[in-house]
């Protein structure tokens, strides 16, 4: 499978996020903010777990991480007849929950992708059986909170050039 980087989709990322936190009522952000900066602001992502993510802005995220309408629903543990459905309603929001998994894996995505040098390399690695990580699949772990995190510190190790 090619990955291309599409930066429409990313200024329609961009675009999406800034929008709904500036419309929000979040009253300590209301400033434009990219993608990458929103995962800096732990304040900001905790509000809109709470508050949820409307199915605009997991479109457009869903644009930018290739993953399949099946691998979507695994692990968001929803039916894709549900995702479907939701998609035929403009006023959808998902509930914390769901709001969490999407933002949890759209994080690893946007580290996987600062980490590599290509999105191909990235998924790759995605979905190849790690040593680091007791010969699992990176892809795998990401299911549940914890796997996120020990995906996101062999991440981090990578970046910084320490393998194990």
């Amino acid at each position: 499978m090619v990955y291309k980087e599409n930066t429409s989709d990313f200024t329609a990322v961009n675009e999406a996020i800034s929008s709904y936190v500036l419309n929000s009522p979040f009253s300590f952000n209301k400033e434009n903010i990219t993608f990458s900066e929103f995962f800096e602001n732990k304040m900001l992502i905790i509000q809109v777990i709470k508050n949820g993510l409307p199915f605009k802005i997991f479109n457009a995220i869903k644009r930018i991480i290739p993953f399949t309408e099946e691998d979507w629903a695994s692990y968001l543990n929803i039916s894709t007849k549900s995702l479907q459905r939701y998609s035929n309603d403009a006023t959808f929001v998902f509930k914390p929950i769901h709001t969490e998994k999407i933002i949890e894996l759209a994080e690893v995505n946007n580290l996987g992708k600062e980490v590599f040098d290509s999105k191909e390399q990235f998924y790759l690695w995605l979905n190849t059986p790690s040593y680091a990580l007791h010969n699992l699949k990176p892809a795998e772990l990401i299911k549940d909170s914890y796997g996120k995190e020990l995906v996101m510190e062999e991440l981090n190790r990578i970046e910084h050039g320490v393998f194990a």
